[in-house]
């Protein structure tokens, strides 16, 4: 498992810039996010993200993963991980590709695979606060409450208005105490 090698790259992230293959609008609707001042604000933003992220700009590869998270809809992981496995050798510079077999792996109760999978999701694109919060939930689940923090506090500090996060995050620190 690559669980110190994320823990390493979870600490280098705020220096680390999104991969080239990645939409330039996503650093706008970004820097739109920090400046949001409610959760209301933030939410058509973070919309546009996820738009951006889920969009390949390839009809074939956008169709597939679209497929592929319908399929995980449905419970219907096996299906999900032949097209996920699939489309990753075709296009394995998507980040949102990633982020979703990572869900898939977690959904399947393969928590190795999915921190796996959030490794390169966060290599691809380091402000992805979907990755960051599965993982925070991952090391949570796990007991190690210092690792869950660092991930759930990256995620909040390029989504400040998620407040289910800062929530988890109160009760992490309360339960150290």
């Amino acid at each position: 498992m690559r669980h110190a090698e994320t823990l390493r790259l979870l600490t280098r992230l705020p220096e680390r810039r999104p991969a080239p293959s990645l939409p330039s609008r996503l650093d706008e609707f970004f820097h739109r996010l920090t400046a949001c001042a409610t959760p209301g604000e933030a939410r058509p933003v973070e919309d546009a993200i996820w738009s951006a992220w889920m969009y390949h700009g390839h009809d074939e590869a956008d169709a597939a993963l679209e497929r592929a998270s319908a399929d995980m809809a449905a419970q219907r992981f096996d299906l999900a991980e032949t097209r996920l496995a699939i489309l990753l050798r075709r296009r394995p510079d998507w980040a949102e590709a990633w982020n979703k077999r990572a869900t898939l792996c977690y959904l399947m109760e393969r928590d190795d695979e999915s921190v796996e999978a959030i490794h390169r999701t966060l290599e691809l694109e380091p402000r992805h606060f979907g990755a960051l919060c599965g993982l925070g939930e991952i090391f949570r689940s796990r007991g190690e409450t210092v690792a869950a923090l660092l991930a759930f506090g990256l995620a909040l500090r390029v989504h400040p208005q998620l407040e289910g996060v800062r929530e988890t995050t109160r009760a992490l620190r309360a339960e150290g105490r």
